[in-house]
């Protein structure tokens, strides 16, 4: 697969890029509005970036203002289908991530990066198919300290990311349950209204 002359080689368990996903987070809403699970929505401030839009996984933070030094070592783990929140502090003054350490989020199996901060790379990034949400695009790259906290949770859009909850995120934005839940939606989640 290529992306903007970067070659990345696909990991034997590439994320899928199914265009109907087993769940939406409107019914995933609607499910556990009467069943007393808690169900965290994030205020919808975040934009879409990547090339998949609807994507879901258990979740690994990260704490790293301005310096994505992390956010590489991370991505360099298996992924297995989680998603990376990275709390880059809500700068908007340089990027995270790129369309290098996007394909390296490919490579490794991770379905989804969701950012406090910027991208860079947007092109490139939506022809990948990972989930990336992210406050905006910046051109400018940023520091390699190899600062920053992982594992913590994180207070960003009105909510906490917690490490090891599941993150389901669609064109209509983000949830955070304890455990996974879309296959309970897809055997008919959708309440009324839906």
């Amino acid at each position: 697969m290529e992306f903007i002359g970067l070659t990345c080689a696909m990991s034997s368990n590439p994320v899928p890029s199914d265009p109907a996903p087993a769940f939406s987070t409107a019914d995933l809403c609607d499910l556990v509005e009467n069943s007393g699970e808690e169900l965290r929505v994030a205020e919808p401030v975040l934009r879409d970036f990547g090339g998949l839009l609807a994507f879901h996984g258990s979740i690994a933070t990260l704490r790293c203002p301005e310096d994505n030094s992390l956010v590489r070592g991370a991505l360099e783990n298996p992924g297995a289908g989680r998603v990376l929140v990275v709390d880059g502090g809500g700068s908007t003054r340089c990027a995270l991530l790129g369309d290098q350490l996007a394909a390296l989020a490919l490579e490794r199996g991770w379905s989804g990066v969701v950012i406090w901060g910027c991208v860079r790379d947007s092109a490139a990034l939506r022809r990948m198919p990972l989930g990336v949400k992210a406050l905006a695009a910046q051109p400018c790259r940023s520091a390699k300290r190899g600062a920053g906290q992982a594992g913590s949770v994180l207070r960003f859009a009105g909510i906490e990311f917690q490490p090891g909850w599941h993150l389901y995120a669609d064109a209509d934005g983000i949830v955070l349950a304890a455990r996974a839940l879309h296959a309970v939606a897809a055997t008919g989640g959708g309440g009324p209204g839906a």
